[in-house]
């Protein structure tokens, strides 16, 4: 037995996209085997969508499963893959994005996406990290990180340069550290000489470096208008998948924008009810 899906990205963060009527019994464990970029499709996750087209703007009901086959509240960037696949089934250029993080709204704007970000938090309930006030740039295993949460928990350091720093050895003992009861995506930045700031960005969930990252993008943005060192709107963001640029608006809310590519459709196998 199989399930189509098709497989899109959003600046080199890739996704299958299956329709969440399909009969998928371990959505977790399909994730584990087929995001596997050595035995599987090979993804970032795997979003299960719900149109509901009587809405208008038509609504997408998105769940984001991981590669290590949890669910994640939020993905910027699959997000806006979720919004461009709604988008080309309805004829709509403005679709609203039901996540476990809220109720977002996408607008294509020629041949990019922009999606609302909602309003990011420093609080450290809301990270979560177990700290008695915010966490600006404080050293954690080697890093000087600052805690934000742009939809998931982000700990974010700036650097002189991200090509510098072996994020695969770097990033794990933050990620898992004993301060982040969810543990923490850990997101590093430099200044790439334009006025913007080059991204390099280690994935919970993923456990792995992303080409891209959305909620890490907004990060850099966020925490690099907090602490001064950009005034600029938009912001651009570069990570090794392409440009992502972060806006704000009058409420402090931000949005992410950037391209989003459909690769090609296929199928994959699951267990039939009869196997279970």
């Amino acid at each position: 037995m199989s399930v189509p899906f098709q497989k899109y990205h959003g600046t080199g963060n890739d996704f299958l996209i299956i329709h969440a009527d399909e009969y998928v019994p371990d959505r977790g464990a399909l994730a584990e085997r087929e995001c596997d970029r050595e035995d599987g499709v090979g993804a970032d996750g795997i979003l299960y969508l719900a149109l509901e087209e009587r809405f208008r703007p038509p609504r997408v009901i998105m769940t984001l499963v991981q590669p290590d086959g949890a669910t994640a509240p939020m993905c910027g960037n699959g997000a806006r893959c979720a919004a461009d696949w709604a988008m080309k089934k309805t004829g709509s250029d403005s679709v609203m994005i039901d996540t476990q993080a809220g109720t977002l709204r996408a607008d294509r704007e020629g041949d990019e996406i922009t999606i609302e970000m909602g309003t990011p938090t420093f609080d450290p309930e809301e990270v979560p990290v177990r700290a008695d006030e915010p966490v600006f740039e404080e050293e954690i295993d080697g890093l000087e990180v600052t805690m934000v949460n742009t939809g998931v928990p982000h700990a974010v350091a700036f650097v002189d340069d991200v090509d510098d720093v072996d994020l695969a050895t770097v990033a794990p003992p933050i990620r898992y550290g004993d301060e982040f009861p969810a543990g923490t995506n850990v997101t590093i930045a430099s200044p790439d000489g334009d006025g913007g700031f080059d991204q390099r960005s280690y994935e919970r969930g993923v456990e792995a470096e992303t080409d891209s990252c959305g909620t890490g993008a907004v990060a850099i943005a966020v925490v690099a208008r907090r602490l001064g060192l950009t005034d600029a709107d938009p912001v651009s963001v570069n990570p090794p998948g392409g440009e992502l640029l972060v806006s704000f608006n009058d409420r402090g809310n931000a949005t992410l924008t950037g391209p989003v590519e459909h690769e090609f459709d296929g199928e994959v196998a699951v267990e039939s009810p009869t196997e279970l």
